[in-house]
């Protein structure tokens, strides 16, 4: 599948925004911390990815009724969906000066992921993890994706690559006031 940025500008998908808030304090620690002994951005980026994925559980898999959607929140209260979890790791590769994308896959429900800029190619990555995304893992030679879309099942990879968090999941974190209430609001698919 061919990923297609949604701006030709590489340095979008370095930005800070509300959401991906890589100069926030926290993340800033939590980013040289991993970088600390790292042997190289590629070597961090795996650091990174490994953090996110097995010290920040899913809530859905662990029940924590808490939403988090701002970088910062995700990596103090550890916890977060799919989404949260990427805005995590996108915030940790930005504050390393790692391009990173949020992409985007359609199920029962959007799950989010995202793509690192590598050698002029964009890699996805599927930072989810628990049991239902045991299967994540990083690599940059080949996908090693949570979940893969059945065609059969109106299941779809999207190919945009966002250099922020779609409006439509924003939205969706924000205005839910617990799991619950998110799990029955999450979109379904995005325009």
């Amino acid at each position: 599948m061919e990923l297609i940025q949604n701006t030709p500008d590489l340095s979008a998908y370095l930005a800070a925004d509300e959401v991906i808030d890589h100069h926030h304090p926290l993340v800033r620690e939590t980013a040289a911390r991993l970088a600390d002994g790292a042997d190289d951005s590629y070597d961090y980026a795996r650091r990174a990815f490994d953090f996110v994925r097995d010290t920040i559980p899913h809530s859905a898999d662990t029940g924590d009724p808490r939403v988090t959607w701002r970088a910062s929140d995700v990596i103090e209260q550890r916890t977060g969906i799919c989404y949260a979890k990427s805005h995590a790791l996108a915030a940790l590769l930005r504050a390393e000066d790692i391009p990173t994308a949020l992409c985007y896959q359609k199920f029962e429900a959007v799950h989010g992921l995202v793509a690192v800029r590598f050698n002029g190619a964009w890699h996805r990555l599927d930072p989810r993890g628990g049991e239902a995304g045991s299967r994540a893992r990083f690599s940059l030679t080949g996908e090693g994706l949570a979940f893969t879309p059945d065609a059969e099942a109106d299941e779809v990879d999207y190919p945009t690559l966002y250099a922020a968090p779609h409006p439509d999941v924003v939205q969706a974190l924000k205005a839910a006031p617990d799991w619950p209430y998110l799990s029955r609001t999450l979109p379904t698919e995005l325009p």
